[in-house]
């Protein structure tokens, strides 16, 4: 079973400028998504797919085997992202001279994942034969009770009603909250079918505390402290 590790580092971004080589707790951002790939044991290649030339470069020092320069159309605020992981996948194999049987992507601006989540999503995927896991946290709101949208009128009404109101929280379906931390995929799902649901897609679960996505200021806040909390101020 061969398996290659892909993380994807756009070199722009409006949120938080520049946040892939932002440096939290001693490393920068995508280090920590490299070292922690590392850290499974489990990856034949890593590899990082960038337009940047300086996330690159941040990458090959970080531990990366293969560097894949990201086509710029690829690369633009509108790029759908399984097209862009397949896109790496293909370039790191061509590069490598063989074919995986599994794909993982880390999103590098969720490092608060652990290896051992990492692991086990790999473990799911390769348990269930299934095509995708995906992993969440659960949700802090219910489409079921407390998660609500305006109609054309501007009325506020549940989210997904059930034929019999809900009316404790704890009653209501469990739901997640995806936290784009990580995504195994099957080599002949991503590469016939560039997506994220399948009919038999599977779910990792997380903990909130490891789930934090940064998309904003307020998220690089917290996951800085969170990750300092864990690590110290330098790498481990």
């Amino acid at each position: 079973m061969k398996r290659i590790c892909t993380i994807c580092a756009r070199g722009g971004s409006k949120g938080v400028p520049g946040k892939n080589l932002r440096v939290i707790a001693g490393r920068p951002l995508l280090a920590w998504s490299i070292w922690q790939a590392a850290q499974t044991g489990l990856f034949d290649a890593i590899a990082v797919s960038s337009d940047s030339e300086d996330i690159l470069r941040a990458a090959e020092a970080a531990g990366a085997q293969v560097l894949v320069r990201r086509p710029a159309d690829m690369a633009t605020d509108t790029a759908p992202k399984a097209p862009v992981i397949r896109h790496a996948l293909l370039a790191a194999e061509a590069e490598l001279g063989w074919q995986a049987d599994v794909l993982v992507d880390l999103d590098a601006t969720s490092p608060l994942r652990e290896p051992a989540d990492i692991a086990g999503a790999v473990a799911q995927l390769e348990a269930d034969g299934r095509s995708c896991v995906i992993t969440a946290a659960p949700a802090r709101r219910s489409p079921y009770f407390n998660l609500v949208e305006l109609d054309g009128a501007g009325n506020a009404h549940l989210s997904k009603p059930l034929p019999n109101a809900v009316v404790r929280r704890q009653d209501a379906p469990r739901c997640f909250d995806m936290n784009a931390s990580i995504y195994v995929w099957r080599r002949s799902a991503i590469v016939g079918d560039p997506r994220v649901f399948y009919p038999d897609t599977g779910l990792y679960e997380m903990p909130e505390e490891r789930s934090v996505d940064i998309d904003s200021p307020l998220d690089m806040d917290i996951v800085t402290m969170l990750m300092e909390r864990r690590h110290g101020e330098r790498p481990a």
